[in-house]
């Protein structure tokens, strides 16, 4: 089935299938959300893992692509990001104008599409640097996101650029400091092109997590939580206070959604309602 041809499809499954009420039920100030990661290792399918969400109370589920979304619907939750390959990969980004044209098609057909189904975020990644210049992949990624943003605004989605550590997972990836992707949003200047602020990934690159976030909230969209080192569960095995982070983010009056994307070590439920209660600020 092609794109064209499942987007009304889709549309029509999913008025089916919403719950009554306007949106999930979710915790506290701040709207969490889920991934598969938190799973890993359950043997459990979409539909087990959408319902344990629910149940300790997601607002909604991340990176899950178009085939999944009356699922997650059926339990109440929204899904709250468009995963890749729509807006490039992580070796394979925007800063690079030979990726361009390919990511720019398939860009603009998740915008609709998300827009079609109420799902407010596209994720897109910078690439990996392959010996290029920051200051030349900030402006490819710059040219890039000014040729999509209007269609973005338009249809109020928003395009999230992700921040990863180029220190022990993605070696050469390019959108590894705050500050770089800061000035590329600064550059593009639009209300719908911000960050995706993974805070494992952050503490790996720079640490001062609660500064960083207030100094700079203005250009962020989206967060990721894991712990480190490891990325596995955000409690005290690990050297972040999420709690106090996650604080931090809602006494800012973030409106965007948090997600979980740790890898358990222990029973996923359990350790889903531990995070979920770390959060619950």
């Amino acid at each position: 089935m092609t794109r064209r041809i499942f987007v009304p499809a889709l549309a029509a499954s999913l008025a089916a299938t919403a719950p009554a009420q306007d949106e999930p039920k979710h915790k506290g100030r701040l709207h969490q959300c889920v991934t598969t990661g938190v799973f890993r290792g359950s043997g459990m399918s979409i539909d087990a893992m959408a319902r344990a969400a629910a149940q300790q109370g997601a607002y909604g589920f991340d990176l899950i692509g178009p085939k999944d979304w009356p699922v997650l619907k059926q339990h109440g939750l929204v899904p709250t990001m468009m995963p890749p390959p729509w807006g490039g990969t992580i070796p394979d980004g925007l800063n690079r104008k030979e990726n361009h044209a390919r990511i720019e098609k398939t860009i603009r057909e998740a915008i609709d599409l998300c827009a079609a189904n109420g799902v407010p975020n596209v994720i897109t990644l910078s690439g990996y640097r392959r010996g290029m210049s920051d200051e030349e992949g900030a402006d490819n990624c710059v040219l890039f996101l000014n040729k999509v943003k209007s269609q973005a605004e338009d249809k109020n989605i928003n395009i999230c650029m992700e921040l990863l550590n180029s220190k022990v997972d993605h070696k050469d990836y390019m959108c590894d400091h705050t500050a770089w992707g800061v000035g590329v949003m600064k550059r593009v200047n639009s209300p719908r092109v911000k960050l995706l602020y993974d805070i494992y990934h952050m503490q790996i690159m720079e640490g001062d997590i609660a500064r960083t976030i207030r100094d700079n909230i203005q250009h962020i969209e989206h967060f990721h939580t894991g712990g480190n080192p490891g990325r596995h569960e955000i409690d005290g095995t690990q050297e972040l206070d999420y709690h106090f982070v996650a604080k931090a983010i809602a006494d800012l009056g973030f409106q965007g959604q948090i997600a979980h994307e740790y890898t358990p070590v222990r029973d996923p439920i359990a350790s889903l309602k531990q995070a979920m209660e770390i959060c619950d600020v």
